[in-house]
Protein backbone atom coordinates (compact mmCIF):
# COMPACT_ATOMS: atom_id res chain seq x y z
CA UNK A 1 0.00 0.00 0.00
CA UNK A 2 1.09 3.55 -0.69
CA UNK A 3 2.15 5.51 2.36
CA UNK A 4 0.17 8.57 3.48
CA UNK A 5 1.07 10.81 6.40
CA UNK A 6 -1.79 12.72 8.01
CA UNK A 7 -1.76 15.46 10.65
CA UNK A 8 -5.00 16.19 12.48
CA UNK A 9 -6.11 18.03 15.60
CA UNK A 10 -8.11 21.04 16.79
CA UNK A 11 -7.54 24.63 15.73
CA UNK A 12 -4.31 26.36 16.76
CA UNK A 13 -2.26 23.41 18.04
CA UNK A 14 0.56 23.71 15.51
CA UNK A 15 -0.50 21.52 12.57
CA UNK A 16 0.65 23.93 9.86
CA UNK A 17 4.12 24.56 11.32
CA UNK A 18 4.69 20.85 11.94
CA UNK A 19 3.54 19.95 8.45
CA UNK A 20 6.12 22.29 6.90
CA UNK A 21 8.91 20.87 9.06
CA UNK A 22 8.04 17.27 8.23
CA UNK A 23 7.53 18.05 4.55
CA UNK A 24 11.04 19.50 4.32
CA UNK A 25 12.49 16.55 6.23
CA UNK A 26 10.74 13.77 4.29
CA UNK A 27 10.16 15.27 0.82
CA UNK A 28 6.50 15.77 1.59
CA UNK A 29 3.82 17.42 -0.52
CA UNK A 30 0.78 18.70 1.33
CA UNK A 31 -2.86 18.00 0.50
CA UNK A 32 -5.26 20.22 2.43
CA UNK A 33 -7.96 18.17 4.13
CA UNK A 34 -10.05 21.26 4.87
CA UNK A 35 -13.36 21.49 3.00
CA UNK A 36 -13.41 25.29 3.42
CA UNK A 37 -9.90 26.07 2.18
CA UNK A 38 -10.99 24.99 -1.30
CA UNK A 39 -12.85 28.31 -1.68
CA UNK A 40 -11.16 31.25 -3.35
CA UNK A 41 -11.28 34.43 -1.29
CA UNK A 42 -12.02 32.75 2.03
CA UNK A 43 -8.53 33.12 3.44
CA UNK A 44 -8.77 34.53 6.95
CA UNK A 45 -11.69 32.55 8.37
CA UNK A 46 -10.27 29.26 7.08
CA UNK A 47 -6.74 29.94 8.41
CA UNK A 48 -5.51 29.26 4.89
CA UNK A 49 -1.76 29.05 4.43
CA UNK A 50 -0.88 31.64 1.80
CA UNK A 51 1.65 31.04 -1.03
CA UNK A 52 4.33 33.19 0.60
CA UNK A 53 4.04 31.12 3.81
CA UNK A 54 4.48 27.69 2.21
CA UNK A 55 8.29 27.74 2.22
CA UNK A 56 8.47 26.16 -1.21
CA UNK A 57 6.42 23.10 -0.21
CA UNK A 58 3.76 22.13 -2.80
CA UNK A 59 0.21 22.51 -1.47
CA UNK A 60 -2.93 21.13 -3.10
CA UNK A 61 -6.74 21.44 -2.87
CA UNK A 62 -6.53 25.11 -1.89
CA UNK A 63 -8.38 27.77 -3.94
CA UNK A 64 -9.96 25.27 -6.33
CA UNK A 65 -13.63 26.29 -6.06
CA UNK A 66 -15.63 29.51 -6.29
CA UNK A 67 -17.66 30.35 -3.20
CA UNK A 68 -20.98 29.53 -4.92
CA UNK A 69 -19.88 25.98 -5.80
CA UNK A 70 -20.41 22.82 -3.80
CA UNK A 71 -17.57 20.61 -2.65
CA UNK A 72 -18.31 17.07 -1.51
CA UNK A 73 -16.47 14.30 0.24
CA UNK A 74 -16.57 12.44 -3.08
CA UNK A 75 -14.75 15.35 -4.74
CA UNK A 76 -12.15 15.40 -1.99
CA UNK A 77 -11.48 11.66 -2.08
CA UNK A 78 -11.31 11.48 -5.87
CA UNK A 79 -8.94 14.43 -6.17
CA UNK A 80 -6.81 13.37 -3.20
CA UNK A 81 -6.35 9.81 -4.45
CA UNK A 82 -5.18 11.16 -7.80
CA UNK A 83 -2.71 13.44 -6.02
CA UNK A 84 -1.45 10.61 -3.80
CA UNK A 85 -0.70 8.53 -6.89
CA UNK A 86 1.15 11.42 -8.55
CA UNK A 87 3.16 12.39 -5.46
CA UNK A 88 4.14 8.78 -4.75
CA UNK A 89 5.19 8.19 -8.35
CA UNK A 90 7.65 11.08 -8.25
CA UNK A 91 9.13 9.88 -4.95
CA UNK A 92 7.41 12.30 -2.61
CA UNK A 93 5.48 11.67 0.59
CA UNK A 94 1.76 12.54 0.39
CA UNK A 95 0.71 14.47 3.51
CA UNK A 96 -2.92 15.24 4.35
CA UNK A 97 -3.09 18.12 6.81
CA UNK A 98 -6.10 19.35 8.78
CA UNK A 99 -9.73 19.01 7.86
CA UNK A 100 -12.68 17.03 9.05
CA UNK A 101 -12.39 13.52 10.39
CA UNK A 102 -14.97 12.12 7.99
CA UNK A 103 -13.08 13.43 4.94
CA UNK A 104 -9.88 11.79 6.13
CA UNK A 105 -11.57 8.50 6.96
CA UNK A 106 -13.26 8.44 3.55
CA UNK A 107 -9.86 8.90 1.93
CA UNK A 108 -7.85 6.42 3.98
CA UNK A 109 -10.35 3.56 3.86
CA UNK A 110 -11.31 1.55 0.82
CA UNK A 111 -14.55 3.28 -0.10
CA UNK A 112 -15.59 2.78 -3.72
CA UNK A 113 -16.24 6.18 -5.25
CA UNK A 114 -17.75 4.59 -8.32
CA UNK A 115 -20.58 3.06 -6.31
CA UNK A 116 -23.57 4.26 -4.36
CA UNK A 117 -21.69 4.93 -1.14
CA UNK A 118 -20.59 8.38 -2.25
CA UNK A 119 -21.86 9.30 -5.69
CA UNK A 120 -25.42 9.54 -4.46
CA UNK A 121 -27.97 11.41 -6.51
CA UNK A 122 -28.42 15.12 -6.06
CA UNK A 123 -32.19 14.55 -5.95
CA UNK A 124 -31.98 12.31 -2.89
CA UNK A 125 -29.58 14.68 -1.19
CA UNK A 126 -31.78 17.69 -1.93
CA UNK A 127 -34.91 15.96 -0.63
CA UNK A 128 -33.38 15.19 2.77
CA UNK A 129 -31.95 18.70 3.14
CA UNK A 130 -35.40 20.11 2.33
CA UNK A 131 -36.87 17.78 4.95
CA UNK A 132 -34.48 19.30 7.51
CA UNK A 133 -35.53 22.82 6.49
CA UNK A 134 -39.24 22.08 6.84
CA UNK A 135 -39.15 19.74 9.87
CA UNK A 136 -35.90 20.69 11.62
CA UNK A 137 -32.58 18.94 12.19
CA UNK A 138 -33.93 17.16 15.26
CA UNK A 139 -36.65 15.47 13.19
CA UNK A 140 -34.13 14.55 10.50
CA UNK A 141 -31.84 12.97 13.12
CA UNK A 142 -34.76 11.13 14.75
CA UNK A 143 -35.66 9.65 11.37
CA UNK A 144 -32.12 8.29 11.06
CA UNK A 145 -32.28 7.06 14.67
CA UNK A 146 -35.41 5.05 13.87
CA UNK A 147 -33.61 3.35 10.97
CA UNK A 148 -30.00 3.10 12.14
CA UNK A 149 -29.56 3.95 15.84
CA UNK A 150 -25.91 2.86 15.83
CA UNK A 151 -25.11 5.47 13.18
CA UNK A 152 -27.31 8.12 14.80
CA UNK A 153 -25.61 7.96 18.19
CA UNK A 154 -22.25 8.73 16.53
CA UNK A 155 -23.51 11.71 14.52
CA UNK A 156 -24.41 15.01 16.25
CA UNK A 157 -27.91 16.30 15.52
CA UNK A 158 -26.51 19.54 14.09
CA UNK A 159 -24.26 17.69 11.61
CA UNK A 160 -26.94 17.71 8.95
CA UNK A 161 -24.65 16.70 6.12
CA UNK A 162 -23.57 13.48 7.83
CA UNK A 163 -27.12 12.62 8.88
CA UNK A 164 -28.18 13.06 5.27
CA UNK A 165 -25.23 10.96 4.12
CA UNK A 166 -26.30 8.09 6.39
CA UNK A 167 -29.89 8.28 5.12
CA UNK A 168 -28.69 8.37 1.51
CA UNK A 169 -26.57 5.26 1.96
CA UNK A 170 -29.49 3.33 3.41
CA UNK A 171 -31.94 4.54 0.78
CA UNK A 172 -29.70 3.84 -2.19
CA UNK A 173 -28.03 0.59 -1.06
CA UNK A 174 -30.32 -0.95 1.51
CA UNK A 175 -27.30 -1.26 3.81
CA UNK A 176 -27.22 0.49 7.17
CA UNK A 177 -24.60 3.22 7.30
CA UNK A 178 -23.23 1.78 10.57
CA UNK A 179 -22.77 -1.65 8.99
CA UNK A 180 -21.01 -0.18 5.97
CA UNK A 181 -18.57 1.70 8.21
CA UNK A 182 -17.65 -1.38 10.27
CA UNK A 183 -16.67 -3.33 7.14
CA UNK A 184 -14.14 -0.81 5.84
CA UNK A 185 -10.53 -1.74 5.14
CA UNK A 186 -7.57 0.64 5.04
CA UNK A 187 -6.60 1.58 1.49
CA UNK A 188 -3.23 3.13 2.43
CA UNK A 189 -0.38 2.51 4.84
CA UNK A 190 -1.31 5.56 6.90
CA UNK A 191 0.45 7.18 9.81
CA UNK A 192 -2.01 9.57 11.47
CA UNK A 193 -0.41 12.15 13.78
CA UNK A 194 -2.83 13.78 16.20
CA UNK A 195 -1.85 17.06 17.84
CA UNK A 196 -3.53 18.13 21.06
CA UNK A 197 -2.82 19.73 24.42
CA UNK A 198 -4.82 20.24 27.61
CA UNK A 199 -8.35 21.49 27.02
CA UNK A 200 -7.95 24.86 28.76
CA UNK A 201 -4.92 25.60 26.60
CA UNK A 202 -6.77 24.56 23.43
CA UNK A 203 -9.69 26.84 24.26
CA UNK A 204 -7.38 29.74 25.08
CA UNK A 205 -5.56 29.32 21.77
CA UNK A 206 -8.86 29.10 19.89
CA UNK A 207 -10.07 32.35 21.42
CA UNK A 208 -6.78 34.03 20.55
CA UNK A 209 -6.94 32.69 16.99
CA UNK A 210 -10.42 34.19 16.50
CA UNK A 211 -9.25 37.58 17.84
CA UNK A 212 -6.29 37.44 15.46
CA UNK A 213 -8.56 36.65 12.50
CA UNK A 214 -10.73 39.63 13.35
CA UNK A 215 -7.70 41.90 13.47
CA UNK A 216 -6.67 40.58 10.04
CA UNK A 217 -10.01 41.45 8.45
CA UNK A 218 -12.37 38.52 9.03
CA UNK A 219 -15.36 40.84 9.36
CA UNK A 220 -14.87 42.28 5.87
CA UNK A 221 -14.23 38.85 4.38
CA UNK A 222 -17.44 37.49 5.90
CA UNK A 223 -19.43 40.55 4.80
CA UNK A 224 -18.31 40.11 1.18
CA UNK A 225 -19.45 36.48 1.32
CA UNK A 226 -22.78 37.50 2.86
CA UNK A 227 -23.46 40.25 0.34
CA UNK A 228 -22.67 37.88 -2.54
CA UNK A 229 -25.36 35.46 -1.33
CA UNK A 230 -23.21 33.21 0.82
CA UNK A 231 -25.95 32.53 3.36
CA UNK A 232 -27.46 30.10 0.83
CA UNK A 233 -24.20 28.42 -0.15
CA UNK A 234 -22.15 25.61 1.33
CA UNK A 235 -19.24 28.03 1.76
CA UNK A 236 -21.39 30.17 4.04
CA UNK A 237 -21.96 27.29 6.48
CA UNK A 238 -18.38 27.40 7.75
CA UNK A 239 -17.53 28.47 11.29
CA UNK A 240 -16.35 32.06 11.31
CA UNK A 241 -18.78 33.10 8.59
CA UNK A 242 -22.21 31.76 9.50
CA UNK A 243 -22.08 33.34 12.99
CA UNK A 244 -21.55 36.82 11.52
CA UNK A 245 -24.49 36.75 9.12
CA UNK A 246 -27.09 37.44 11.87
CA UNK A 247 -24.95 40.43 12.93
CA UNK A 248 -24.99 41.79 9.38
CA UNK A 249 -28.79 41.46 9.42
CA UNK A 250 -29.02 43.35 12.71
CA UNK A 251 -30.32 40.36 14.64
CA UNK A 252 -27.46 40.08 17.15
CA UNK A 253 -24.71 42.36 18.46
CA UNK A 254 -21.15 42.24 17.18
CA UNK A 255 -19.95 41.09 20.60
CA UNK A 256 -22.43 38.21 20.66
CA UNK A 257 -21.56 37.17 17.10
CA UNK A 258 -17.85 37.05 17.91
CA UNK A 259 -18.47 35.06 21.07
CA UNK A 260 -20.58 32.63 19.01
CA UNK A 261 -17.62 32.05 16.67
CA UNK A 262 -15.40 31.19 19.62
CA UNK A 263 -18.05 28.98 21.19
CA UNK A 264 -18.77 27.09 17.95
CA UNK A 265 -15.05 26.58 17.34
CA UNK A 266 -14.55 25.21 20.86
CA UNK A 267 -17.52 22.87 20.51
CA UNK A 268 -16.31 21.70 17.11
CA UNK A 269 -12.84 20.99 18.49
CA UNK A 270 -14.31 18.90 21.28
CA UNK A 271 -16.52 16.89 18.90
CA UNK A 272 -13.67 16.30 16.48
CA UNK A 273 -11.32 15.02 19.17
CA UNK A 274 -13.95 12.57 20.37
CA UNK A 275 -14.60 11.43 16.80
CA UNK A 276 -10.91 10.92 16.00
CA UNK A 277 -10.37 8.80 19.10
CA UNK A 278 -13.10 6.37 18.02
CA UNK A 279 -12.83 6.37 14.23
CA UNK A 280 -9.15 6.52 13.21
CA UNK A 281 -5.85 4.94 14.32
CA UNK A 282 -4.24 8.12 15.67
CA UNK A 283 -0.94 8.54 17.53
CA UNK A 284 -1.31 11.59 19.78
CA UNK A 285 1.38 14.14 20.58
CA UNK A 286 1.52 17.45 22.48
CA UNK A 287 4.01 19.84 20.89
CA UNK A 288 2.58 22.82 22.79
CA UNK A 289 3.65 21.48 26.19
CA UNK A 290 7.04 20.25 24.96
CA UNK A 291 8.61 21.44 21.71
CA UNK A 292 11.07 18.54 21.87
CA UNK A 293 8.14 16.26 21.04
CA UNK A 294 8.73 17.26 17.42
CA UNK A 295 11.93 15.20 17.48
CA UNK A 296 9.95 12.23 18.75
CA UNK A 297 7.48 12.66 15.90
CA UNK A 298 10.29 12.89 13.36
CA UNK A 299 11.79 9.65 14.64
CA UNK A 300 8.41 7.90 14.53
CA UNK A 301 7.79 9.03 10.95
CA UNK A 302 11.28 7.90 9.89
CA UNK A 303 10.74 4.44 11.40
CA UNK A 304 7.33 4.15 9.75
CA UNK A 305 8.78 5.06 6.34
CA UNK A 306 11.48 2.40 6.69
CA UNK A 307 9.01 -0.42 7.34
Amino acid sequence: MKKVLAIIGPTAVGKTALSLELAKQFHGEIISGDSMQVYRGLNIGTAKIMPEEREGIPHYLIDIRNVDQRYSVADFVSESRHLIDEITTRGGLPMVVGGTGFYLKALLYDMNLGGDHFELSEAVRKRWHEYAISHGQQALWEHLNSIDPDAAKKIPIENERRVVRALEVYERTGTLFSKQQSALQLRYDAFVIGLNTDRAQVYQRINHRVDLMLSQGLMNEARRLYEAGGEQWQSGKGIGYRELFPYFKGEVSEVDAIEKIKQDTRHYAKRQLTWFRHQLPVQWYDIIADDETKNEIGTAVSEWLEK
